[in-house]
Order: structure tokens, then C-alpha cells, then sequence
């Protein structure tokens, strides 16, 4: 049964956006619902992150819009987002992941309890006194997906969350992931990395030179590319 504030699904609907005279995005039309993660994917320049900032809010579009389902007038109570390289305030790992959540206006005994809660689902109990600008690069980006999952948002934009994460960390910030996906989180999520999105995605979005050009299953996208252009790019010869 649909929670009753639910806000998904979202659409997008003839989405663009344009900076200094030059079309990023043109015409996308999409729709975004519950379930497995989708992985955004595409050429360097394609969009791929100027199209999250458009769903999440960031960005305000030059063209068309963005709509969420469900009576909640309010969407970015519901969702966070984490980008590729975190923002981290000089303070401890725990004061990190209760700061969005004072901001919510949560009480401190619910800050403590929740925050408590995602810096063990990431992995970070033991560091919660640590400095968070001393983590690892990888730690960070757990430390970033903890601030956000404390949330409980119903979706999460990442960023390329792994672009600057060695192997290891990568297979961390992946489980993690997985994990809040299991747990009901749509995870939308933009990555260069295709055999990450054969590991995650439940479907893809394709872009290209700003435009839609797929959005099918990731069974369906991988194994029956629906366009030259994403079959191109499956072999890696499709540069832009």
C-alpha cells in the first residue's frame, strides 16, 4: 500500500536548462517510480548531474518542469541528495550526522537515537568523536550517506558517489546502497562506471548530448540496447 505522504512518483516533463547560451538538457521527459535504484548514465557533458540538481530542486529549469506525486507540499522534506565530494562541517562525525536533523527541528533525543542508527549502518560508530575533514576519502563518503540516510528521505540523489573511491571503498559505499534500497529508499544515482550500474540498477536513464534517449529496465538496456547511440556506448565508442 502507498503511504499516504508519499511523493513518488516524479516526473519530469519537457525538463531543460540552459547556462550562458548553451543547452544542457533539452526536452527530457521522464517518469521516476518506486522500487530499485535507477542508475543515470551517459558520455562526459551529457547532463547526467545537471539533471539530478534538476530533480532534487538545486536548479531551477529553464524549460518545463518537475512535479512529485502525494499530497506533500514539501518534497525536499523527503529527499536528500549526496554528491561526489562531500561538504563536511568542522565538527565530529557524530555533529555532522545530527546537524541536518537539528535543522529538521527533530528533538535531541531524536537526533542522538537517529544519528546513532546511520553512523552504524555506514560503518562509523567507532569514529563518531573523530574530526570528519580527518577521514578517509572513503569514510567521508559514508559519513555523507549517513548525514542523508538519518534523514530517512524517501529518495536520495548520489552524485557519483565512488568517482574518486578506490576499489574497496567503492564495494563499501555499494553495500551500503544496496542496503537502503532494501529498505524502500529510491535511490536515483549518476555514474560513469558501467559495471557499477550492472551491479545496481534496477533500470537505467540514458542521455546524451543533453537529450533522453532510453529509459528501459537495466536487463533490457544492457542486454537489447535500444538505440545506436546507447549500443555505442556500451562499447565505449561513443565519447560524446
Amino acid at each position: 500500500m502507498r503511504a499516504p505522504d508519499a511523493i513518488l512518483p516524479l516526473r519530469a516533463e519537457g525538463l531543460g536548462f540552459t547556462a550562458n547560451g548553451v543547452a544542457i538538457l533539452q526536452d527530457v521527459t521522464l517518469a521516476l517510480e518506486a522500487g530499485p535504484p535507477t542508475l543515470v548514465i551517459g558520455p562526459n557533458g551529457a547532463g547526467k548531474s545537471v539533471l539530478l540538481r534538476l530533480l532534487h530542486g538545486l536548479l531551477p529549469p529553464s524549460a518545463g518542469r518537475v512535479t512529485w506525486e502525494g499530497p506533500a507540499r514539501h518534497p525536499g522534506r523527503h529527499q536528500a541528495m549526496v554528491f561526489q565530494r562531500p561538504v563536511l562541517l568542522r565538527r565530529s562525525v557524530l555533529a555532522n550526522c545530527r546537524y541536518p536533523l537539528a535543522l529538521a527541528g527533530l528533538p535531541a533525543a531524536e537526533q542522538a537515537r537517529r544519528a546513532a542508527e546511520a553512523l552504524a549502518l555506514v560503518g562509523l560508530a567507532a569514529l563518531a568523536d573523530r574530526p570528519a575533514r580527518r577521514l578517509s576519502g572513503g569514510e567521508q563518503q559514508r559519513l555523507a550517506l549517513a548525514r542523508a540516510a538519518a534523514l530517512r528521505p524517501e529518495v536520495l540523489f548520489l552524485d557519483e558517489p565512488c568517482a574518486s573511491l578506490d576499489p574497496t571503498a567503492t564495494a563499501a559505499v555499494e553495500a551500503i546502497i544496496a542496503t537502503l534500497a532494501g529498505r524502500g529508499c529510491k535511490i536515483v544515482m549518476t555514474t560513469h562506471d558501467l559495471a557499477q550500474a550492472r551491479r545496481l540498477a534496477g533500470d537505467i536513464v540514458f542521455l546524451h548530448r543533453g537529450r533522453l534517449q532510453a529509459q528501459a529496465s537495466a536487463a533490457r538496456f544492457f542486454d537489447h540496447p535500444p538505440s545506436a547511440e546507447a549500443a555505442a556506448f556500451l562499447r565505449g565508442a561513443l565519447l560524446w
